[in-house]
């Protein structure tokens, strides 16, 4: 046993490591107490100040920890010792490609260049076309914005080798007017692509409209000509005018299913109802409601095309008094629903109390309706009187005025209700808990702000939270800040 301690003490001094004074007491006692070879029950202990090793000397334990780390060596216990018993020692050269490039996939785009260079293998996954087949453009002013912006050089690599690869492409600009013509440079160079989903997106203001409207049209029409596969284009807040629609149209009618392209001031009714006329295939449509009308609605519901699943309407007022909007009848409503029963019908609506005059006079069959800006008591009086298939509710102001009798009212009359969201409103505890006990459980989203609920002398703050949850089947408070 002496001698194994000389061993192990020499092993370690070779090493030159440092010997805590604690760990030379250790030494010097497991020398003195050693006088005999049946000992193993004594136990000294050697620690290193790096490291902290710890020596057992006994020779039973000794052989014991040998036996117990040749089974780990041989038994792997983990998922990379498992990978290693699979592949061999791992050498991150030699993973598959289908491994690699799944890695690949969630690198941006300088970190995925700078990986290519590691090794030839890695090069070569860099080069598959998978990997460019869906990518986007982050274009932006480094200095007045938070994006990370797409290396030029890498830009014109991937335009030169892949440019036939990219199929689903989304150019990202913030508010500079130069990246929006960064953008409109790089659509003008993709005429051997395939693409089939386009977006063009602000990150902050519309930048796009402030490009020459003839540069942005001039670049957009490339890839609506060379593309004749487009199946999603997402353009909104552009300069995007009637015969670029028509070019569209003319080369991927039988293709495209999707189109966003609300904020549009240069598309006319006339422009969007072509789209319609010739896109048998087009299930979702977002639009402002200046380009909706009874000929769209119509056009959307022959029986050549598809079922619609999906019709986003922004209704949008930046001046009030200045803007008059005009009424869709009933019957056109009705053609589409008759034809797409299924239909989400979507408004968003940003407008100054007296500009609500033109809508929902008669039934309408929309299922989502968000108010941005302050709706009147009469306003939301009528949707729950026209407004049968609604779904969604969502109301960041009102006024003053409480709004029992209306909620009432939606409770009964929409039966399809699910979710609703009250911002800057007022309602009495007691008609609040009426409206969730009318709705009950297909109530799935209840968001209220506390401050919205008024006390009265059937319920309380307190009270209102058993109650709610007890007609809703599960746990309610009322929100502290919105969460729409």
């Amino acid at each position: 046993m002496a001698s194994f301690i000389k061993k192990q003490f020499g092993s370690l001094r070779s090493r030159k490591s440092k010997w805590t004074d604690a760990g030379d007491c250790s030494m010097a006692a497991a020398t003195s107490f050693h006088t005999s070879s049946k000992s193993y029950n004594l136990e000294a202990f050697f620690r290193m100040k790096r490291g902290r090793l710890t020596v057992t000397i006994d020779s039973q334990v000794v052989q014991m920890q040998q036996r117990t780390k040749k089974q780990k060596m041989d038994k792997p216990s983990s998922v990379m010792g498992q990978f290693q018993m699979q592949y061999g020692m791992l050498d991150w050269g030699n993973l598959p490609h289908h491994v690699v490039l799944h890695i690949f996939q969630y690198l941006p785009l300088v970190d995925r260049a700078r990986a290519s260079s590691v090794c030839r293998r890695w090069n070569e996954v860099f080069h598959i076309p998978e990997l460019w087949r869906k990518f986007e453009f982050e274009l932006n002013q480094p200095a007045t914005s938070y994006l990370k912006s797409t290396h030029p050089d890498l830009i014109q690599q991937i335009i030169k080798k892949h440019a036939n690869h990219l199929q689903y492409v989304s150019f990202k600009v913030d508010s500079c007017t130069e990246s929006a013509e960064a953008a409109c440079d790089i659509l003008s160079q993709l005429v051997n692509c395939s693409i089939k989903t386009l977006g063009l997106i602000s990150t902050a203001k519309p930048s796009f409209m402030n490009v020459s409207k003839s540069h942005f049209v001039s670049a957009l029409t490339v890839v609506f000509i060379n593309s004749k596969s487009l199946s999603s284009i997402k353009i909104d807040d552009t300069p995007v005018d009637d015969p670029s629609l028509k070019v569209l149209v003319a080369n991927n009618s039988d293709t495209l299913k999707l189109l966003k392209m609300s904020s549009c001031p240069h598309v006319s009714p006339a422009g969007i109802l072509c789209v319609a006329d010739q896109c048998h295939g087009l299930r979702e449509l977002a639009l402002n409601y200046h380009l909706l009308s009874d000929e769209l609605l119509l056009a959307l519901s022959t029986e050549k095309h598809v079922r619609l699943e999906h019709l986003r309407i922004d209704v949008v007022s930046e001046n009030p008094g200045q803007t008059q909007f005009h009424t869709i009848k009933k019957q056109s409503w009705d053609a589409l629903i008759k034809h797409s029963p299924k239909v989400n019908i979507v408004m968003y609506f940003f407008l100054y109390e007296e500009e609500f005059d033109a809508f929902f006079r008669e039934e309408t069959p929309v299922t989502h309706l968000y108010f941005g800006r302050a709706v009147s008591k009469a306003m939301l009086g009528r949707i729950g009187m026209n407004c049968p298939r609604l779904v969604e509710l969502v109301v960041c102001a009102n006024g003053l005025q409480p709004l029992d009798d209306e909620l009432i009212r939606i409770a009964d009359r929409c039966k399809n209700l699910t979710a609703i969201g009250l911002g800057e409103c007022e309602v009495t505890c007691s008609a609040f808990v009426e409206f969730v006990k009318m709705c009950g459980r297909r109530l799935t989203q209840l968001s209220i702000m506390e401050e919205v609920l008024i006390p009265d002398n059937k319920y309380n703050l307190e009270q209102i939270h058993y109650e709610v949850s007890k007609h809703l089947g599960r746990v309610w408070f009322p929100d502290m800040m919105p969460t729409w």
